[in-house]
Formats: C-alpha cells, sequence, structure tokens
C-alpha cells in the first residue's frame, strides 16, 4: 500500500485526506510539527509527502529546504496565502506541486494520484535509457542524476522530468500544452504558471546560454525549444 505523509498540525486535514485517499489504496500518516515532519520524510518509508507552509515553531518553506537537501521525495505544498510569490518560492526551492486554501478535496487527491503517476513512469522509463547527454548535460536515469560540464546539478522531480522530456528533442519546438500534459501529468490551464517556474529554476540551475545561445528559448504563444548541440545553427 503506497505510504503518504501529511505534515500539518490542522487534524481536519489529516482527517480530510485519509478520507479521501485511504479507500483509494493510499495508508496516511499525519505529523503535526516540522521538525518530526522531517525526520519521517527522510525515512524512506512514503512516496509522496503533503506539507503546508503555516506549522508550529516554523513554518513550511525550512521544512521543505531540510527535506529537499537530503531527498528527492515527491512533495506537495500547500498554503491558505495565494500570492504568486509564494508559488513561485515554494517550487524553486523544491516543491512539485502547490495548491492553496481552501481546496476542492477532489482536486487535491487527483493531483496527488497525478504526481504519484507521475513518479511511477518516470522510474519506468528510466529503466528503458539508462543515460542521455546533449551538449554539456548529462542525465544518468539510474541514479536521476543530472551533471552539467561534469559538475552535479540538484534538480526536484518536476525539474528533472522537464528536462528528460526536453532534451529528448534538442533543436525541436515542444508545445507548452504538451509539456504540461506529460510532466505535470494535468491539462493546461490559463492561469497555472507552475511550468514557466520550473523552466525558469532549469535555466537558473543549468546556466541560462550554452555556447552563446539561449539554452531554453520560449516561443511566445507555442512552447519551449532547448539549444541542440550544434547551438550556433539555432
Amino acid at each position: 500500500m503506497k505510504q503518504i505523509l501529511v505534515i500539518d498540525d490542522d487534524s481536519a486535514l489529516h482527517e480530510l485526506v485519509t478520507d479521501y485517499l485511504e479507500p483509494q489504496g493510499y495508508a496516511v500518516e499525519g505529523v503535526c510539527d516540522g521538525t518530526t515532519g522531517v525526520k519521517r520524510a527522510l525515512s524512506g518509508e512514503h512516496e509522496l509527502a503533503v506539507l503546508n507552509y503555516r506549522l508550529p515553531a516554523t513554518n513550511g518553506f525550512e521544512v521543505l529546504s531540510h527535506i529537499r537537501a537530503h531527498s528527492h521525495l515527491p512533495i506537495f505544498m500547500l498554503s491558505t496565502r495565494h500570492d504568486d510569490i509564494d508559488v513561485v518560492m515554494a517550487l524553486q526551492i523544491g516543491a512539485d506541486d502547490f495548491l492553496a486554501k481552501p481546496f476542492n478535496p477532489f482536486e487535491l487527491v487527483a493531483r496527488i494520484k497525478a504526481l504519484l503517476r507521475r513518479t511511477r513512469i518516470d522510474a519506468e522509463r528510466n529503466q528503458k535509457r539508462e543515460r542521455l547527454t546533449v551538449g554539456d548535460i548529462e542525465i544518468d536515469n539510474c541514479t536521476r542524476t543530472v551533471r552539467r560540464a561534469g559538475e552535479v546539478v540538484n534538480l526536484t522531480l518536476v525539474e528533472y522530468s522537464l528536462l528528460e522530456k526536453l532534451l529528448s528533442a534538442p533543436g525541436r519546438i515542444l508545445e507548452r500544452a504538451a509539456i504540461v500534459k506529460e510532466v505535470l501529468r494535468r491539462d493546461l490551464s490559463p492561469l497555472d504558471r507552475s511550468i514557466d517556474t520550473h523552466l525558469s529554476n532549469l535555466r537558473r540551475k543549468l546556466g541560462h546560454q550554452v555556447n552563446g545561445v539561449e539554452r531554453i528559448r520560449t516561443i511566445r504563444g507555442v512552447g519551449y525549444i532547448y539549444a541542440a548541440p550544434e547551438a550556433g545553427k539555432l
């Protein structure tokens, strides 16, 4: 049975997640503070963590940072704040998805299942293709390691999946809606800018240019293109 960790001092949220996920075949463990949450998240016993921004004596960003420094565990972040800055911050620190309260419980369940499904599909894909190298970037699917010019680059689950998608077709335009569908496992929403934040994080971590050419170029209204190895021909 899949183990889900909920890090939140709101007992009502624990009950809600349990009520909606247990019938779907998930076991839910709830913890109420950040310190315990970090310890349990790093135990290796869970397939995903749901993390609330507001926690006693700390905030979810600090907890997220501690977890992400040692684990690639998929993390779904919740917040009562609707500020776009919070969304950007959460995704930059390492959250794989974000949802603001109040939310529709069915949407939460659907997104959690999508994130778990993406993790499973990535694992299956990794078994088929061990390494992929494009220019100065190499990804090792066996260890989920990314290197730029030989130096390890730490990426989140979504950033890794997004980079793998881009590297699979260097020099070709990938449509934004298709990327959202395949990487985030949901349909593109006009107000959903999370994919842009993930791409911004990738550019920051990998470097904005390669051989003097923009590494990941946005084609307005269409999608994105990763620089081909012969970058000067783009």
